[in-house]
C-alpha cells in the first residue's frame, strides 16, 4: 500500500498529513477520503482544473496522462513539469510526495 506524503497547504491541510491509501485508488479519492478536502469541481469527470496537484517525488510510478488531462493541465496555475489532476492519478505500489498548489482556477466558487 503506497504511502502518500502531503506537503503542507494553509488552507487544506496547514500540517501537512500522510496517508496509506491502496493501489488502484485514484489520488484525489485517497485525500478526500483522508479530509484532504482537495477541490474537484468537475466531480472528478476530468473537466477542469481544481484538483491540480504537484507530484514532488514519485512521477514516474503513476499511469500516463492522456490527452484530455494534458490540454486541461495547460490552463492549471503553477504548471510544472511534474503537475497532474488528481482525479486522474491512480495509485501504484511506489510512495509519493505531493504539493497542492497555493491557487486554484475555479470561476464556480464564491470568496475565491
Amino acid at each position: 500500500m503506497p504511502q502518500i506524503v502531503v506537503l503542507p497547504h494553509a488552507a487544506l491541510c496547514p500540517e501537512g498529513a500522510v496517508i496509506d491509501a491502496p493501489a488502484g485508488k485514484s489520488l484525489c479519492d485517497a485525500l478526500l477520503d483522508s479530509d484532504v478536502a482537495i477541490e474537484h469541481a468537475c466531480e472528478k469527470s476530468c473537466a477542469c482544473t481544481t484538483c491540480h496537484v504537484v507530484i514532488r517525488e514519485g512521477f514516474g510510478s503513476l499511469n500516463e496522462p492522456q490527452e484530455k488531462e494534458e490540454d486541461l493541465l495547460d490552463m492549471a496555475w503553477g504548471l510544472e513539469a511534474t503537475s497532474r489532476l488528481s482525479c486522474q492519478v491512480i495509485l501504484a505500489d511506489e510512495n509519493l510526495v505531493v504539493e497542492i498548489p497555493k491557487y486554484t482556477i475555479n470561476h464556480a466558487r464564491e470568496n475565491n
